[in-house]
């Protein structure tokens, strides 16, 4: 007789996104020689992280990770990249944005702001050591362009997507064929939601930077949007500094990410709050993708992420 229990087996919700991701994570690794994971120290990168962790134990992480640094990163994210690649014994290749603007290769924008400029730097650097398959952490509930994306995001010979030449990814099976040249983006975390990322933060007790957990921070109010004043946010005329408790929902450039106000300071209290807000990480506190409904679209057109 078969046992009822096998019968009546069930993953939760996170075990089965878990087991989605570690299933994409070693198809690459079997289909592409020169695998790389983009790598921030950001929230979902570093679930990332602990996802291919998983996936290749007990060996070690089999492919370098890589950080597009702008040289405006907030310090407590560039000290919790370190300390995971440090600890794990990760390759960590940086591509340096500043290192472009001094050689002549960007030019950075009147503004100061170096978003838009870190595609080139980002495209240079996956040349320049052949990378065939890049990791990157986005998620389709983050933004309208995401959403269009597949998990395998094919890029041409330019590192430039084209949301209409997507490949059919049915019953989950990737088409993982390319020319010379060109490279395959692939998003492990495409089907997860912020809150997900949460409640697995929570199960795994994944470590993350002090900064998204909320504390009180001096900050200027631009157009809504609370800004830390600090090495890249300095008041302008008529602009009032004010000490409020906030915590980051996301990280980017210092610059352009925006914190919220909250009273979450513990992994339970951020679950409680994300449950109930009802705008997008990006939506509620990046700058980048204010600049017209389709920013981040157009940014993705040109090789971003």
């Amino acid at each position: 007789m078969s046992d009822p229990d096998l019968n009546n087996y069930q993953l939760s919700q996170l075990d089965t996104l878990e087991a989605e991701a570690i299933h994409i994570f070693r198809e690459v690794i079997a289909e592409f020689e020169r695998p790389v994971l983009l790598f921030s120290g950001g929230k979902d990168s570093i679930v990332m992280l602990r996802l291919a962790q998983k996936a290749f134990y007990p060996a070690n992480i089999p492919m370098p990770v890589l950080h597009v640094d702008t040289g405006q990163n907030f310090q407590e994210v560039l000290q919790r990249r370190d300390e995971l690649v440090r600890r794990l014994g990760v390759q960590l290749i940086v591509g340096s944005v500043q290192e472009a603007i001094d050689n002549g290769s960007v030019v950075e924008p009147p503004d100061g702001t170096r978003n838009r400029i870190q595609t080139p730097v980002l495209l240079d650097t996956l040349e320049k050591h052949r990378f065939q398959a890049i990791f990157g952490g986005a998620r389709r509930d983050e933004d309208k362009a995401r959403a269009k994306e597949r998990v395998y995001s094919f890029r041409d010979e330019f590192g430039q997507w084209d949301p209409k030449n997507q490949r059919p990814e049915l019953w989950s099976l990737y088409n993982s064929r390319i020319h010379a040249g060109e490279s395959i983006r692939v998003f492990p975390l495409s089907n997860w939601t912020e809150l997900d990322i949460w409640h697995y933060i929570a199960r795994e007790r994944v470590e993350l930077p002090s900064i998204y957990y909320a504390h009180e921070r001096e900050v200027v109010d631009r157009g809504g949007m609370l800004y830390a004043v600090g090495e890249f946010i300095t008041p302008r005329d008529g602009e009032e500094v004010l000490t409020k408790r906030v915590r980051y929902r996301t990280v980017g450039d210092a610059n352009l990410t925006a914190a919220v106000e909250s009273d979450a300071d513990t992994i339970e209290k951020i679950i409680e709050e994300v449950a109930t807000t009802r705008i997008t990480e990006r939506g509620a506190t990046r700058g980048d993708d204010k600049f017209s409904e389709a920013a981040m679209e157009d940014r993705k057109r040109e090789g971003y992420f």
